[in-house]
């Protein structure tokens, strides 16, 4: 990159960067039984809904969960153009209380966003519904 002016390594960014200041507009905190997770962050219009949630670690007890995504995300991902296209493709309506669910990493893939930074410890459910 030495050869192109005006650009250089430390400029480039392969993985998403959290905001320092954000809004909480859409997506809203959603408890259930899910036996997977007991809190996720709902995307919601009308009677549809679709649960994205993302994998957490407790370094101190290297103990992992699943649970709601970053606030920071939760915009980010709702105003992207492609997110209701995928909405609609991936979410319905709730069954026992529990609506569609994928992983914040999936999402992030399917529209083409930088991802998040994985972790050792994480968990992979990328290629399997829940």
């Amino acid at each position: 990159m030495d050869g192109i002016p005006g650009c250089s390594i430390q400029h480039l960014r392969y993985f998403y960067e959290q905001a320092v200041s954000y809004t909480l507009l859409k997506g809203q905190r959603y408890e259930c039984n899910h036996p997977v997770y007991n809190v996720c962050t709902l995307y919601l219009i009308e009677d549809k809904g679709l649960a994205v949630i993302q994998q957490r670690y407790h370094p101190k007890l290297k103990y992992t969960w699943w649970g709601e995504i970053d606030e920071s995300l939760r915009d980010d991902l709702y105003f992207h153009p492609k997110f209701l296209d995928y909405f609609n493709k991936k979410g319905g309506e709730a069954i026992n209380g529990l609506f569609p669910t994928v992983t914040i990493r999936q999402v992030m893939w399917a529209l083409r966003m930088k991802p998040l930074k994985r972790e050792p410890w994480e968990t992979v459910f990328d290629k399997s519904p829940f």
